[in-house]
């Protein structure tokens, strides 16, 4: 009996992957629905698909989790079916609206516990308190608080609480382009833009770590983590790099460092792009070119370091046994789902829209071989592959929400920045070193895109007061919100390299925010150099990057020798 409910809930699971597909294509290509249905919809399978994955084991819980999901398609649907009438009577909620608010909230709550873990649960539980007794806190933070129904009333109905930018992005962009990184692996892709780089630069110095970076560059931007970037390529690449002499740990950690890369690499740029569009009103195309060149300068730094340290040991690569070019002859086509999707956004298509020609262009390019065909259960399973990926991002949006709902209620996002400006005595390099801090810490506990958001919310204009301009601002958090991913204590991506390497995990981690030095390099040139992003004239913007070219050599390769001779003496 109880095989038989689980073999239900996978067909359940199934189905909704894929009215998920079908229904957000629908919308991008043929017939937009209002934004408000986009984010509720999209909220409400994510609730009922985590309840369904993320299941109790017992039978008893199951019967809670059943619980759950009616109170979530209960809470929602009344957001949904009510939302107008709720914005017409702003401060006269009946005492329904409360409490579905509280519920809605608290549903939030439970589901980032399931998902992300309990360091979600204690975050959210802070800002509720925070929230209700504002009253009571330091007189730098201090505010008015109020009641808990009327604090969830807000955060639940307020445009800038659980059904604000975080989950409009993602109902919107973000899963599109999450269920296309999960077709484009399926079609076949993946193995060519592990091959590729292998037949270019497998038989150079190094050859198995610079196979590692370009690899990660190719497909890092699609897959939208830098963990689960680690886990898919570095299955492949990190063994690949023990086995021509590279260390455990250093294998361990290269595979994270160049992992990262591909967070700020267009087209995709994992999520956060999407969210700094959103967030400044600058078109997607804009944030793709100024994104551009720092993020193949930050490859570039990967490979560089990745190519000093193979010296050093004399690590050389093998011939692989087919050429790069008859290779890229036989699997140009996989590239095409990229290209279509570049083409479309900077010819001013939305990026839903690019992103349904793209999964339409995977589904296309996988029949040309018969063993990669996308057939309906193919198509199923890509589908499933990629909602359950993007249930890690999604399931954070009620705390996401809880956090800039108190912040915004509270009005600390409008004392954040002086709080910063004060604290760093109106110095830029001291405010990105808090902002740093900031990132860091908030990424220990929950998702970097989640915590880019939240910290560009009161980080940026502290920022932009300081004469930074505002995409640059942006650029600076988005950059160091990734720092968590390899910056020891929780580096999550660099000990996901450590367990595929069988290394130490310390020594692996340190050996990642070695490799990724540059993440820490580039927002200070955004913060003090105009033309790194695109603010200037055509030559200042040409020199600055030529010089930047250079002196991002200098800078990897005075890293590499630093660290290199440390190495040598322990």
């Amino acid at each position: 009996m109880y095989d038989r409910l689980h073999r239900i809930e996978k067909i359940i699971f199934d189905v909704l992957a894929v009215a998920l597909v079908l229904f957000y294509a629908y919308s991008a290509l043929i017939q937009p629905a209002p934004t408000e249905y986009h984010r509720g919809i999209y909220i409400l399978i994510t609730y009922i698909l985590v309840f369904l994955l993320y299941r109790s084991e017992s039978r008893f819980m199951r019967v809670a989790d059943y619980l759950l999901i009616s109170l979530s398609v209960f809470s929602i649907g009344y957001w949904m079916l009510n939302f107008e009438v709720i914005n017409y009577r702003v401060g006269a909620e009946t005492k329904l609206d409360m409490a579905v608010a509280v519920v809605g909230v608290l549903l939030g709550v439970e589901l980032a516990r399931r998902v992300v873990g309990n360091v979600f649960v204690f975050i959210g539980a802070l800002m509720l308190v925070y929230g209700v007794y504002g009253d009571y806190a330091p007189e730098l933070l201090a505010h008015a608080g109020d009641s808990f129904p009327n604090l969830c009333t807000s955060i639940f109905y307020k445009s800038d609480g659980v059904f604000g930018i975080m989950a409009n992005v993602l109902a919107t962009y973000i899963i599109l382009f999450v269920i296309f990184g999960a077709f484009l692996e399926k079609s076949g892709a993946k193995q060519f833009f592990i091959d590729f780089p292998l037949a270019a630069f497998g038989h150079k110095t190094g050859g198995a770590a610079k196979v590692a970076v370009i690899a990660s560059g190719l497909f890092g931007s699609i897959s939208g983590s830098a963990i689960a970037n680690t886990a898919s390529t570095g299955v492949f690449t990190i063994p690949m790099m023990k086995k021509a002499g590279f260390r455990p740990h250093v294998a361990g950690g290269i595979e994270p460092a160049a992992s990262i890369g591909g967070m700020f690499m267009p087209p995709i740029m994992g999520a956060g792009g999407f969210i700094m569009a959103e967030l400044t009103g600058i078109s997607y195309a804009r944030i793709m070119l100024v994104a551009l060149v720092p993020a193949l300068l930050y490859f570039f730094s990967v490979f560089i370091m990745v190519h000093y340290e193979a010296k050093k040991y004399g690590l050389t690569g093998e011939p692989y046994g087919e050429s790069a070019l008859n290779i890229l002859r036989k699997g140009w086509y996989y590239t095409l789902p990229i290209v279509i999707i570049t083409v479309f956004m900077f010819l001013g298509y939305s990026p839903g829209y690019a992103a349904v020609l793209g999964i339409v262009s995977c589904i296309a390019v996988s029949w040309l071989r018969e063993e990669t065909r996308i057939d309906f259960r193919a198509f199923r399973e890509a589908a499933r592959a990629g909602t359950e990926s993007s249930l890690l991002i999604g399931s954070t949006v009620g705390v996401i929400g809880i956090i800039i709902g108190v912040l915004n209620y509270s009005g600390v996002v409008l004392t954040f920045a002086d709080i910063i400006i004060e604290l760093a005595h109106g110095h830029l390099f001291l405010t990105i070193l808090f902002v740093a801090l900031a990132s860091l810490v908030l990424g220990m506990g929950v998702p970097v895109t989640a915590a880019y958001l939240i910290t560009a919310v009161v980080a940026v204009p502290a920022l932009t007061y300081l004469g930074v301009n505002m995409i640059a601002a942006h650029m600076i958090v988005y950059w160091l919100s990734q720092d968590s991913n390899i910056t020891p204590p929780v580096c999550i991506a660099a000990f996901t390299g450590a367990a595929i390497a069988k290394a130490d995990m310390w020594k692996t981690a340190f050996s990642a925010f070695k490799f990724a030095k540059f993440l820490y390099l580039a927002p200070f040139l955004f913060g003090y150099v105009p033309a790194f992003s695109l603010d200037g004239s055509l030559s200042d913007i040409a020199i600055t990057f030529v010089l930047c070219t250079v002196g991002t050599w200098f800078y990897s390769w005075l890293l590499s020798g630093i660290w290199s001779r440390a190495a040598v003496r322990t």
